[in-house]
């Protein structure tokens, strides 16, 4: 390594500016942004980061998914790159930092070494990964699902919004339907630097997340169908109501959570209730039920317990119960020697921080199946993300990209 890390600092302002220029595209009245995948807003924040990249020297392709890769040689470009990414796709009222951060903060990595003259000796790369929100199509995660070889290119070309536009067909309207075969190389490393979207490191007062690994995940729908009877003269003995029998699944899945401590989660996001009028007992009610843990034994255990609520109020409420698998996600370990990579680029940056484990899903969790990956996390406002009040400090978001500057630069050589 010619230049020693305390000699290279990042450029703050530099890093915040672009991200204040990228969150004025699908600007929100309250201060968030909506940048929904594969829209015009998506296209023009896409432009917006890829002449970016060109102006930093990137060599820029795009695979047939839509990823976006930004490569700088190295000095031995046999070597496979040091990855850094994420996404810049948000929620309908999404905020300025979640995916963008990681995106930009890469950006600023490269733009730095540029500026610094620092050579690596592995080839470094910048990805930014189609739909990762999934709040327009479905599967989420869906660019680095299908670079990871998590579900195939056609699932996800084929994937369809509530207009019955596919990924296809918008991928060509925004002119981001790329050439390149998608995940057709191999991947030396691949960090991700985010914010925490949870209050733990604010609480804890640290200013970096070493992020191990990352919870486990089932998603579920769940139909409960009874019998829409007239509210006044119907017998409470006699009832079939659906939203009764849906309203005791629901307390369980919370229940189910708590016991499972400190890193069981249970969620109940969505909910419908047939026929919705004020005297009319509910015939069917459509919820959805996401539940979370560390050790998938564990979450399992978790998946059996749900299945025995729900036939044990099909038995006991004379209803049906339908449970439908959505999606799984298991849990995922990062890779220790990266991880103390980030661990080792912390300390050498001065910053105060604790090991965490993500209870999201990020780009980072596919990643990690093909490739060692590891995460940066900083501090955001309250926890709250997913919300247009989401909120970063300035100097924590500087402290991430530095330890993600210093990481990518300590790995690249490691990697020789």
């Amino acid at each position: 390594m010619q230049q020693n890390l305390d000699e290279l600092t990042i450029n703050s302002q530099r890093l915040w500016n672009s991200l204040m220029e990228l969150a004025k595209i699908g600007a929100t009245a309250k201060g968030g942004n909506c940048r929904l995948a594969l829209t015009t807003q998506d296209k023009e924040g896409r432009d917006l980061v890829v002449g970016w990249m060109k102006q930093a020297g990137l060599n820029v392709s795009v695979d047939q998914i839509g990823n976006i890769f930004g490569r700088r040689n190295g000095t031995d470009n046999s070597l496979p790159p040091i990855m850094t990414g994420s996404h810049i796709d948000t929620q309908p009222t999404g905020g300025k930092f979640d995916g963008c951060y990681g995106v930009l903060a890469g950006l600023e990595v490269i733009r730095t070494m540029n500026e610094r003259n620092v050579t690596t000796n592995a080839p470094l790369e910048l990805a930014i990964w189609t739909n990762e929100e999934g709040a327009r199509f479905v599967p989420v995660m869906m660019g680095s699902g299908v670079f990871a070889g998590k579900f195939t290119l056609k699932t996800a070309l084929d994937a369809r919004d509530q207009q019955g536009i596919s990924v296809r067909e918008e991928l060509h309207t925004i002119g981001y339907a790329g050439a390149a075969a998608v995940g057709d190389r191999k991947i030396g490393a691949y960090l991700e630097a985010h914010i925490e979207q949870g209050p733990i490191l604010e609480h804890q007062e640290k200013t970096i997340g070493v992020v191990t690994g990352s919870l486990g995940v089932r998603w579920y729908d769940v139909e409960v169908i009874g019998m829409e009877m007239h509210a006044g003269p119907t017998p409470m003995e006699i009832r079939k109501d659906a939203l009764a029998g849906a309203t005791h699944i629901i307390q369980e899945v919370i229940r189910i959570a708590n016991s499972f401590a400190p890193h069981g989660r249970g969620t109940v996001g969505s909910m419908q209730v047939h026929p919705g009028s004020r005297n009319v007992i509910p015939g069917k009610v459509h919820f959805t039920v996401d539940l979370r843990h560390l050790n998938e034994v564990t979450l399992a255990q978790m998946d059996s317990e749900l299945r025995a609520v729900c036939s044990k109020v099909e038995q006991r409420q004379s209803l049906t119960v339908h449970l439908k698998d959505v999606q799984y996600f298991p849990p995922t370990q990062f890779d220790s020697v990266l991880v103390n990579q980030v661990r080792i680029s912390t300390v050498a940056a001065g910053f105060s921080n604790m090991d965490m484990v993500t209870g999201a899903g990020h780009d980072a969790v596919y990643m990690a199946s093909v490739t060692p990956t590891a995460m940066i996390f900083v501090p955001c406002k309250d926890g709250i993300s997913h919300n247009e009040i989401e909120d970063a400090k300035p100097e924590h978001l500087a402290a991430g990209c530095q330890v993600l500057f210093n990481a990518m630069l300590l790995s690249s050589h490691n990697l020789a």
